[in-house]
């Protein structure tokens, strides 16, 4: 898969990209990303990429003419590829988005900066807006990062154990199980019994039963659109659990 980052900080994108699992898939071929300089397409002698807004007010505005014409270049290395703005407006970004992203073939993602883009450049080249959440960032910069790792993992050939995506929190709906590893018993405690059986069908449901431990646990909303059968609503009412009904 081909990520292009459309930016004024390369720098940034390439620092925080170029480590671990990332940068292994990089070598090997599974994943390709590159950054455009926005400022490489900015007129003058100094290159300026902003001004102030129309209207007056705090903070600067990028100029909408570099970014259309930044974004242009991204679309000639990546005909076709989708162009997303990393923004706080944007739909809430979660494993779903980030499933359906990870059968694109390539996408752009374009990264603000100081109180954003130009509204101009918005309607030009912009296909699809998406936020981390509800709150702002300097730049979009960590945002499209964040966005690479998680569209990545899921695409074969990043992970070590491709099977392992497939148990993240999240993907099921559900957070994860907890996790050991050696030694089995020490000063911190002991590891469950059961995940040293070697029976894999109680193995399966113990993890089963602490995924939905957890989730009542942390995140009880997301129960409600869990895919549950009769012995993990059991589980469940003997947590405590209410179901919530029409």
């Amino acid at each position: 898969m081909k990520f292009i980052v459309v930016t004024l900080f390369p720098e940034l994108v390439e620092s925080a990209l170029g480590h671990s699992i990332l940068k292994q898939a990089r070598a090997a071929g599974s994943l390709q990303w590159q950054t455009i300089d926005i400022r490489q397409h900015c007129e003058g002698r100094h290159k300026q990429a902003d001004d102030a807004p129309f209207g007056g007010g705090g903070g600067m505005v990028m100029k909408a003419a570099p970014v259309i014409s930044a974004v242009a270049e991204a679309k000639g290395a990546a005909p076709g590829a989708k162009v997303i703005y990393l923004s706080p407006q944007g739909r809430p970004f979660d494993q779903a988005k980030a499933a359906e992203l990870a059968r694109s073939e390539s996408l752009i993602l374009l990264c603000g900066h100081y109180e954003g883009l130009d509204e101009r450049a918005l309607q030009a080249c912009v296909d699809e807006e998406l936020s981390l959440g509800d709150f702002v960032l300097t730049g979009g910069e960590l945002a499209a990062c964040v966005v690479i790792d998680a569209v990545s993992r899921l695409k074969p050939g990043v992970l070590g154990n491709e099977a392992s995506a497939g148990q993240d929190s999240f993907s099921n709906g559900l957070l994860e199980h907890p996790h050991y590893t050696r030694p089995a018993e020490g000063p911190e405690g002991q590891v469950p019994a059961v995940l040293l059986s070697g029976d894999h069908a109680a193995i399966e449901r113990w993890r089963r039963q602490e995924s939905l431990r957890n989730t009542f646990k942390k995140r009880p909303g997301l129960l409600s659109s869990a895919a549950l059968d009769k012995n993990d609503r059991a589980f469940l009412n003997g947590l405590g659990w209410k179901e919530e009904t029409s």
